[in-house]
């Protein structure tokens, strides 16, 4: 598969990922780490990197449940960033932070202007 379109080089985006389709059929015990694991996939896929980093908030809002049980949806704000090590193969990487929300309804991708 080709590579699309060139893809802006810094930008911010909301997302809403439904975790719960992606842990269903999984055992228990590997829930929440798969749920981390999904939410680097997606933001492989959505931002085009392979480095993705997980803020600390979002790594404890999702096993804030337990390693069983993590949360149906998050809000994800995904951003694509230089990386400031000189020695790194990939020029961008991809920051991933939770976005604090009180409902799901109605939510969707929203550009984050960054000013």
């Amino acid at each position: 598969m080709g590579e699309g379109k060139a893809k802006p080089d810094l930008v911010t985006r909301d997302y809403t990922i439904h975790l719960s389709k992606r842990t269903h059929k999984i055992q228990f015990k590997r829930r929440a780490p798969r749920a981390i694991k999904e939410i680097r996939k997606f933001a492989q896929q959505a931002m085009g990197t392979k480095d993705v980093r997980i803020d600390t908030q979002l790594n404890k809002y999702i096993w804030a449940t337990g390693i069983k049980s993590p949360p149906t949806r998050v809000r994800v704000r995904l951003s694509r960033k230089r990386n400031e090590d000189e020695e790194a193969e990939e020029k961008l990487y991809t920051f991933a932070q939770l976005v604090e929300v009180s409902s799901f309804k109605g939510l969707q991708t929203e550009v984050v202007d960054t000013a």
